[in-house]
């Protein structure tokens, strides 16, 4: 996968616990036994499906090749690959993050390092 980032969608609960250096995973990401991640292109769906309604959300960028043996491309949603992570997401391989805003289009504004 050419792919080098993906994104991890969190509510500030969660946010905040990404912020203390790791993230165990949202209640769906321990029942299913990785954490589950978005390419860019399917960032807007996975809220839609996933976040609709919920205010208080923030979006990570995660840099893929900071996790080694932890990523997993798997088939999901849509017969569509995805990144899921087999472990803990740490603090350290986030290279951007901060709360969801939409562009003049509606799509998801994806945060930048830098």
């Amino acid at each position: 996968m050419a792919e080098m980032i993906a994104y991890k969608i969190l509510t500030g609960e969660q946010m905040l616990a990404l912020e203390q250096g790791t993230f165990a995973g949202a209640p769906i990401d321990i029942q299913d036994g990785y954490v589950h991640l978005s390419t860019a292109a399917q960032v807007d769906e996975t809220v839609s499906k996933h976040f609709a309604g919920q205010s208080d959300l923030s979006i990570a960028a995660v840099d893929l090749s900071a996790l080694g043996e932890m990523l997993r491309w798997e088939i999901s949603r849509g017969n569509q690959l995805f990144p899921h992570i087999y472990g803990p997401l740490t603090l350290d391989a986030v290279i951007a993050y901060g709360p969801i805003e939409y562009e003049s289009d509606g799509t998801i504004r994806l945060p930048v390092a830098g």
